[in-house]
This record gives C-alpha cells, structure tokens and sequence, in this order.
C-alpha cells in the first residue's frame, strides 16, 4: 500500500500565498505522475496539476500562470505552489500519486486525505 500525507493547507487572504506538499510512503518501486485535484462540496473532483516522474507538468486553464507543480523524486514528494490565490480557490485539495509497488505488478492510483484551502476575499 502507498500512504500519501498532505500539509500547508490552510487560510490566506486573497492574492496570497500557499505551498502545498504531498509526501508518499509505503512499498513503492516507483511512483510515476503525481498530481494535485481539487473538490467542492457536491462537484466532482477535478486536475488542478500533475507532473510525470521525469517533471513534465500539466495545468488546469483556471490555475495557469498562478499555480506551480513541482516533485522531489527522491523524497517521493509533491509539491504545488499556489500564488495569487482567489476566493474561488477555496475547497479541498487531494494529492494523487500513480504507484508500482514491490508487491504487486501493476501500477495504481491513490489519495490523500486532503488538505483544505480558505482564501478569504
């Protein structure tokens, strides 16, 4: 199994700052792409970001230019830097990691738990 932990959530106001980081552990042989996915109460989970394991990166249009995803492979880390932040960045954010484990040949997608985000207007 692969845990994977959350920190840096919290309250900013509008226009700030916030650094999110996602940190995997578990029986892991090689973590592949790595991302980031937001949920509002009652919507679907949606892609803010993802990253392959060799740092290419994919962005939602609603956090171009403002969001940065970034990982530490030897960590087995993820992180996302928000900046510029709007009230409508406000939800629970989820870490995602694509995993193959030493115990199991095929690669599988897991969760965080979340971490929440409140930008204040």
């Amino acid at each position: 199994q692969v845990q994977l932990v959350e920190s840096g959530g919290g309250l900013v106001q509008t226009g700030g700052s916030l650094r999110l980081s996602c940190a995997a552990s578990g029986s892991i042989f090689r973590l592949n792409t790595m991302g980031w996915y937001r949920q509002a109460t009652g919507k679907q989970r949606v892609l803010v970001a993802s990253i392959t394991r060799s740092g290419a990166a994919n962005y939602a249009d609603f956090v171009k230019g403002r969001f940065t995803i970034s990982r530490d492979n030897a960590k087995n880390t993820v992180y996302l830097q928000m900046n510029s932040l709007k009230p409508e960045d406000t939800t629970v954010y989820y870490c995602s990691a694509n995993a193959l484990l030493t115990v199991a040949p095929i690669p599988q997608t897991y969760w965080g738990q979340g971490t929440q985000v409140t930008v204040s207007s």
